[in-house]
């Protein structure tokens, strides 16, 4: 029983060891300032402070990758929710959507935020200064639900401009 018990544990560490050789890809995709969400809405300062610490390192193109994800697998877990979360929603490619889906990004910030999803708990158990307080949630809502009024607005005064009819 010792023997298999030993042979497994060199195994095991064997395969951690083999592991560490699979890194994951640690580059940001570039900013380009015009395709960022600052270019499409009005971010104020204080929001722009509450996206930073709890929303860019997963949904932005500038995340700060933390010592552990040089530790597989765990480095792979999070490229993962990396890719996904800027998948879902990227504040550096905001700028590139169609105004339908920018509206649709700002209503679901408010919530996933709302609904305790976001930021996800599993990252809150490293990056405890990334939870959002009740009037960070109140702040982002307020802000993405008037930035959705605009967009609206904006988007009914083009069509209205475009549309031959109306002149």
């Amino acid at each position: 029983m010792k023997k298999v018990a030993k042979i497994t544990a060199i195994v095991t560490a064997v395969i951690f060891v083999g592991m560490q050789f699979v890194r994951i890809d640690r580059s940001n995709p570039p900013v380009v300032v015009e395709n960022s969400i600052g270019s499409a809405v009005e971010v104020p300062a204080d929001i722009q402070q509450i996206m930073a610490r709890s929303c860019n390192d997963c949904h932005s193109n500038r995340t700060v990758y933390p010592w552990y994800t040089n530790i597989a697998p765990v480095s792979w877990w999070l490229r993962n929710h990396i890719d996904d979360g800027r998948r879902h929603f990227n504040a550096d490619e905001f700028a590139t959507y169609n105004l339908k889906k920018q509206s649709k990004k700002l209503e679901e910030v408010c919530e996933q935020v709302r609904s305790g999803e976001m930021p996800l708990p599993s990252y809150l158990i490293i990056h405890t200064d990334s939870a959002l307080s009740e009037s960070d949630k109140d702040a982002l809502c307020k802000w993405s639900e008037s930035e959705r009024t605009r967009l609206q607005q904006t988007n009914t005064s083009e069509a209205i401009n475009q549309d031959p009819n109306s002149r």
